[in-house]
């Protein structure tokens, strides 16, 4: 119910986050009818602050959009010119052929972008069709009609004391109605988690998966750097501990991208995923590559990878989910920017034809149609079984069978069915008894970097007088239970050292949170075994603030 209280503001469609999927409903909206009242509201400091991505951007979404972005001057600067996977080992690289690969793995067309840069573009032609675009707003509660029906949302409530009242600045925020809110928050996003709760929108689904990817921008020797190079990893150094690879992408500028990408269905407590990705850029054509460069930005951020059997039900009264808020990313191409903005595309599309046809809050089955059997549907459904397949028999047999499965899937045959994923990405995680504690060699400085300088490449900033927006269910759980029974794991699968346990002699450990640190990934969300930690949203403008992720 709202709150008498606040101010409120009256829109057509109401959309939280300026994310590729937000965006292109904004823009979408406007197009159909520029009378149409859209709002889109942006936690970060500005548009693009929160955006990160490896990115290789398949036009297709920027094509049903915005036909003539080129002559619109959309920072898609860079195509793809060479496409290399190579199976690492510890010193040595295996260069895994093109040939045998399915079309759709073919980097043929794409782009080596910033989406943040990207989202900044799209924030401009959104202004420029009249679409209120306000950063610095975070979303922290929806608001619901005397049915039960998604109304609207509350944004920039502001002063909260660290105890939870309200300080001597409190600003109540203001709720924002609108016939329809689009949810396009990004993975795992805060309001999202409630809706699918609340309506029970994965129900019949397999659970969401993840991994983490973490990033960083290094400008390199001018000699070594080949403007469109796209290439991938797998094996070395994760092995058999864990699923995952890496990516290093030559944008402009003397300027790559290295990326390194974790499965969170790990087993082993011990594993360290941020020291796992240090450790990879000693790899010899890594370390070659980068050897005179420069990092000069770092971030990090979960990725959704249940892919099409994981995807709950997209629509509710009043509401609908967009892009990664729904978990449409490609795994093997690693690719999702172009399937959010089809979404946004979709979604923008169904609720206009509703609001004209006196529909206006009804759920938006033509959304759910289109995204299930469109081309997002379509590009989801011919990859469903490879990363069931990787998560159960191994890498090879993802490469041999879940190759061949996408190939068979080319002419819509799949022999494998769909295969299911089983156990959350939490429940995954085994008790640190079965297993050893892994080695990691020591930060050089040089090329590899600890946790907190590198946070600090991420221009990460939270107000320290705010309640710290990472909860704990319940504050014993830490030290009584992760502690003696996974060895504390939240001190190794946060990128950005948020969570510590403090033993000192003569002293119970004690668990701490440096919630100034976060750099909103949600792996914690995520990977916590007793699923103890709830990410929620800290005040408008909070986290990092990437230059050009």
């Amino acid at each position: 119910m709202s709150d008498t209280t606040r101010e409120t503001m009256e829109y057509d469609v109401v959309i939280v986050g300026a994310g590729p999927a937000g965006l292109s409903a904004a823009i979408r909206l406007k197009q159909l009818d520029p009378d149409r009242e859209v709002v889109v509201l942006e936690k970060g400091s500005e548009v693009g602050a929160h955006i990160l991505s490896g990115a290789v951007l398949d036009p297709c979404g920027l094509d049903a959009l915005i036909p003539d972005w080129k002559e619109k001057g959309a920072p898609l600067n860079v195509p793809v010119k060479d496409d290399s996977f190579y199976m690492l080992g510890e010193a040595g690289r295996l260069r895994v052929p093109n040939f045998p690969m399915p079309p759709l793995m073919n980097n043929h067309g794409n782009y080596v972008v910033s989406m943040g840069n990207v989202c900044r573009w799209m924030a401009e032609q959104a202004e420029e069709l009249g679409v209120e675009v306000f950063p610095g707003m975070a979303c922290s509660e929806l608001v619901f009609d005397e049915d039960g029906r998604v109304k609207g949302v509350v944004a920039g409530e502001f002063g909260i004391a660290p105890d939870g009242s309200k300080g001597p600045n409190y600003e109540p925020g203001m709720e924002l109605h609108g016939k329809y809110v689009f949810l396009g928050e990004g993975v795992r996003g805060s309001l999202s988690k409630q809706v699918i709760e609340k309506f029970d929108l994965a129900q019949g689904k397999e659970p969401q998966k993840y991994g983490l990817g973490m990033k960083e921008i290094w400008e390199i020797d001018p000699d070594k750097h080949r403007p469109g190079s796209v290439t991938h990893t797998m094996g070395w150094p994760l092995g058999k501990n864990a699923g995952g690879g890496s990516f290093i992408y030559h944008l402009d500028n003397n300027q790559v991208y290295v990326g390194f990408v974790v499965h969170l269905n790990y087993k082993n407590p011990y594993l360290y995923p941020y020291m796992e990705f240090q450790r990879f850029k000693h790899h010899p054509i890594v370390a070659e590559l980068l050897e005179g460069g420069k990092r000069v930005a770092y971030g990090a951020r979960a990725i959704s990878e249940g892919g099409w059997q994981s995807m709950p039900k997209l629509v509710a009264p009043g509401v609908a989910l967009l892009g990664c808020s729904a978990g449409m990313v490609n795994v093997p191409r690693i690719k999702g920017n172009h399937n959010a903005m089809l979404s946004g595309k979709a979604a923008a599309e169904a609720a206009h034809a509703a609001i004209e046809n006196g529909r206006a809050g009804d759920e938006l089955a033509a959304y759910e149609d289109d995204v299930r059997n469109g081309p997002i549907g379509s590009d989801l459904r011919k990859v469903r079984n490879v990363k069931p397949l990787w998560s159960k028999y191994g890498l090879m047999a993802s490469l041999g069978l879940g190759g061949f499965d996408m190939w068979t899937n080319t002419i819509g045959l799949s022999l494998l069915g769909t295969l299911k994923h089983g156990k959350t990405d939490a429940e995954a995680t085994e008790e640190a008894a079965k297993h050893k504690e892994i080695a990691y060699p020591k930060p050089d400085g040089k090329l590899s970097f600890d946790r907190l300088t590198n946070v600090s490449f991420s221009m990460t900033n939270h107000d320290e007088n705010q309640p710290a927006h990472l909860k704990l269910k319940d504050p014993d759980v830490p030290v009584k239970v992760n502690l003696p029974k996974y060895a504390g794991p939240s001190a190794r699968y946060c990128p950005a050292g948020v969570y510590e346990f403090i033993q000192e002699d003569g002293k119970e450990p004690r668990f701490q949170i440096n919630f100034q640190n976060c750099v909103h990934c949600k792996t914690c969300d995520i990977k916590d075994p007793p699923q103890n930690i709830n990410w929620t949203t800290p005040q408008g403008g909070d986290g990092p603030n990437y230059p050009n992720m």
